[in-house]
């Protein structure tokens, strides 16, 4: 299985073999914990749930902690699910643990995040709308977005907005894919995976790492 749940440390630098600066950045990649492992016959589908970072009973419903207890664990904070193919088995059974060292030898990996939210943006921020002339008679419109319906385009169904019109509003905050970073480092010890580029969201936010679909090997 080559799917892990983390946590983002930070950013840094290194420098390759060239003596080029390359910005990184560094992953706590588990130890996570299976706590549950479904199959065809009783939820079907194949999939290994993990979950990522003890929390407090106290802080979690009965109905989680009754969960995790079955796999002989301790509540999770992070939880999600690796679907597997219809006809395989898990390698894995309730209980284990898996580490970091599931990603050694592969070159390249898929990171999901939340990305940070920006609160409300208008288009000019949110979509890169480039906005009204600075000046010549422009007046109280400068980072408007123009025109957003008329009656000529939307025929036999007045002048309403048509859906996903591109418009001001939340910015952020939303589901991220970021793919195909290349692997800099394993630190199995530390349980840290150091990884080419950004990924979303802030420092101290949970992210899924999975071997990069299309040049991970």
């Amino acid at each position: 299985m080559t799917m892990l749940l983390g946590k983002k440390v930070g950013m840094t630098q290194v420098y390759d073999e060239a003596g080029r600066l390359i910005p990184v950045t560094v992953i706590q990649v588990g130890p996570c914990t299976v706590t549950q492992v479904k199959t065809s016959q009783t939820d079907g589908y194949n999939a290994v749930q993990l979950g990522f970072e003890d929390v407090k009973a106290s802080r979690q419903t009965q109905a989680d902690i009754g969960h995790a207890k079955k796999a002989g664990a301790s509540p999770k904070r992070f939880v999600r699910e690796w679907r597997l193919p219809a006809k395989a088995d898990s390698p894995y059974k309730a209980g284990d643990s898996v580490t970091v060292s599931v990603f050694e030898g592969i070159k390249s990996v898929d990171v999901v995040g939340t990305s940070k939210g920006k609160g409300f943006a208008g288009p000019m921020k949110r979509y890169g709308f480039k906005g009204f002339p600075a000046s010549h008679g422009t007046e109280r419109k400068h980072r408007a977005p123009g025109s957003i319906s008329s009656h000529a385009i939307n025929a036999g169904r007045g002048g309403g907005l048509k859906k996903g019109k591109r418009m001001g509003g939340h910015m952020g905050d939303v589901q991220v894919t970021s793919k195909n970073h290349p692997v800099m480092a394993v630190d199995v010890e530390n349980n840290l995976l150091v990884v080419k580029g950004a990924i979303p969201g802030s420092s101290g936010s949970y992210c899924v790492v999975k071997k990069a679909k299309s040049l991970g090997v």
